[in-house]
């Protein structure tokens, strides 16, 4: 039996767009996998708190969810060309150096499949005005490396997604209808893998 551990950050549930792809890749990933485990956390509906110095007595229980994962989805939206604070919070409470590299070079967490999926309001691909503006994925593959969650890492981005609100972006729409299908088209091909 295979385990799944969904975690969601979007400050919207009307309308966002990675609790839209990350549900449709936990309901393929879950029909594809029956009788398997599942793990949900709404990490803006029950914030992890941030670290603050004390002992909190959160971090067991997050990294009891990632020790019974097999494979680990996280909805993350861009917030400034970032992540949300609540996913900061919670990278903060698990990436421990307990979890580094061990001697051998080897991860505890090591072989667990990893799928990030991200909403982004305009679009950072290589070649566009915007690309060195992305901090989200550098950021997010450099910290999961830290404890061994990059060794099967994917990143499926739903792009342009503030083309319908912002007027100066209007001529992207039709890119942003396709860049969200692609994201649910990719979602289901890896939730199937």
């Amino acid at each position: 039996m295979t385990n799944l551990l969904h975690l969601d950050t979007s400050i919207r549930y009307e309308g966002s767009v990675t609790r839209e792809v990350s549900g449709a890749f936990a309901e393929s990933w879950r029909a594809a996998n029956p009788g398997s485990g599942y793990t949900y956390r709404d990490l803006h509906a029950s914030p992890i708190p941030h670290k603050d110095g004390t002992e909190q007595g959160v971090s067991a229980d997050l990294i009891a969810e990632i020790d019974a994962a097999d494979v680990i989805l996280i909805g993350a939206p861009m917030y400034n060309f970032s992540i949300p604070s609540t996913l900061k919070a919670w990278i903060d409470q698990v990436a421990t150096s307990e979890h580094f590299a061990r001697e051998d070079g080897t991860f505890a967490w090591g072989g667990k499949r990893v799928v990030v999926v991200t909403a982004r309001g305009g679009s950072y691909k290589p070649g566009t005005p915007r690309e060195g503006f992305d901090f989200q994925e550098p950021y997010l593959r450099a910290v999961l490396s830290m404890v061994g969650l990059d060794q099967s890492l994917e990143f499926v981005h739903a792009e342009l997604t503030l083309a319908d609100v912002v007027p100066q972006m209007h001529q992207f729409r039709e890119l942003a209808v396709e860049s969200l299908a692609d994201a649910h088209r990719v979602v289901k091909e890896l939730a199937s893998a």
